[in-house]
């Protein structure tokens, strides 16, 4: 079976409703509060994807009963110390950064050495970033290179309360320290940059021991032992990061109106709705609700006539990172000069994406300036591609084979994409919906 699609038309404009995948990051969460819970907590829409069946099959390996039945998952936490360590255990994240770096808190105080191993991408990104303050708990650490995995972590009975500041807008590394300070003596304090806040959101509605104090560029988090986590039964709304393809599809597709269902828009998490905004697109959201501390809503977008070039606030960039290489499109069909800038943190994702965004914009013929964190994109509002583009070697990054399935529906040419079994680690159901789009 070949794994590689092609796409060889422009699609055509559209009016269409639309339900996405569960939410990648409150499905990984939500498996491991549940594995700390007591008793039965229920998941309905969590994501299926390889991501999300990794840290399933994380916590099973920790002695966790979970039951998968059709649209549904149990899982029948032990509580808050009820891991079953064993010696030569061996956990695989593959693909998922959330899932290794989260897991990384919760073993802290593990009596064995654990291995954690992942897939050639997983394997290439900095694991000494989390590792470093999970030692000032007490636990030691064996890199592969002093930074990769596979790591060995050797966890500690005493373990003491940190001071840790988190300074790259990580909510991975801040989420594992605040796992870390829940199984630690004393008060955790976390000085954290702003980032996704699902853990700390998840926290507060689970009602456990954890403070944030809110400020301008950081948040004050304090984190004391947790006894005991209720069972927590979820709905898992719609992840914005993989509506946001659909979205951007839409704003690129002339009289092209798109509405989707119940999708998370969690402030951390919706900097595209913004960056959309300001470029000159009507985005609303209709029916919106808090639930169990998150915001919901639908999401109603109508494509403009014109795109405006943006110079993007980097204060903007926490809330986008995973979505920027879908915004650079936009980008390109923009009437002007868009800038974006302070995005060093793109190149520590699954594949370096700042320098493959600045790949594929150059093979649709759109000029860039790029630096180690920055890039500058020369838009075209009459950009057409007429030529054969193949897509190849990016370390299967979900993100990159997306982004050009949208370029290649945006702008024409004939793409060969390869590598299509890479949405399986966060959107499975991607080449479906865009079919349903399609006809």
């Amino acid at each position: 079976m070949t794994n590689y699609i092609t796409v060889k038309k422009k699609i055509r404009s559209f009016n269409k409703t639309i339900t996405v995948s569960g939410d990648k990051s409150l499905s990984i969460r939500w498996v491991l509060f549940a594995s700390l819970a007591n008793g039965k907590s229920k998941a309905k829409n969590l994501l299926m994807s390889d991501d999300v069946i990794a840290a399933i099959k994380t916590v099973k390996k920790l002695g966790i009963k979970v039951k998968l039945k059709n649209n549904l998952c149990e899982i029948y936490g032990n509580g808050i110390n009820g891991y079953k360590y064993r010696k030569n255990i061996i956990l695989d994240a593959q693909n998922s950064g959330t899932l290794g770096r989260l897991i990384l808190g919760l073993l802290i105080n593990t009596p064995y050495p654990i291995k954690i191993v992942g897939d050639k991408s997983l394997s290439k990104r900095d694991f000494k970033r989390i590792s470093d303050p999970l030692s000032k708990f007490g636990a030691k650490f064996k890199l592969h290179k002093n930074k990769n995995l596979p790591l060995t972590i050797n966890g500690s009975k005493k373990l003491n309360s940190i001071k840790y500041i988190e300074n790259r807008g990580s909510a991975q590394c801040k989420s594992a320290v605040i796992f870390a300070g829940m199984r630690s003596e004393g008060t955790t304090i976390i000085k954290a940059k702003k980032s996704r806040d699902h853990t700390e959101l998840l926290s507060k509605h689970l009602k456990l021991p954890i403070t944030v104090k809110k400020m301008k560029v950081h948040d004050l988090i304090k984190v004391k032992k947790v006894k005991k986590i209720n069972k927590l039964n979820y709905l898992i709304p719609s992840d914005i990061s993989s509506g946001a393809f659909f979205l951007i599809l839409t704003a690129l597709n002339k009289n092209s109106k798109l509405l989707i269902k119940n999708v998370n828009i969690n402030q951390s998490r919706s900097g595209v709705i913004t960056i959309l905004k300001k470029m000159g697109v009507k985005v609303k959201f209709q029916n919106q609700k808090i639930y169990k501390g998150e915001k919901n809503a639908d999401i109603k977008i109508i494509s403009p006539k014109v795109l405006k070039a943006i110079n993007c606030p980097p204060t903007l960039n926490s809330g986008a990172i995973d979505e920027f290489l879908v915004i650079f499109l936009l980008a390109a069909k923009a009437n002007g000069i868009s800038y974006f800038k302070n995005l060093a943190e793109l190149n520590q994702k699954e594949s370096p994406r700042l320098k493959w965004g600045a790949k594929i914009l150059k093979k649709i013929g759109i000029k860039t300036v790029t630096t180690n964190d920055s890039i500058k994109i020369y838009g075209n509002p009459y950009l057409k591609v007429n030529k054969k583009i193949e897509i190849k070697n990016y370390l299967k990054d979900h993100r990159v084979f997306m982004t050009s399935v949208i370029a290649g529906l945006s702008f024409g040419g004939e793409w060969k994409i390869y590598d299509k079994d890479s949405i399986k680690t966060s959107f499975p159901n991607f080449l479906k919906i865009i079919k349903k789009l399609k006809n």
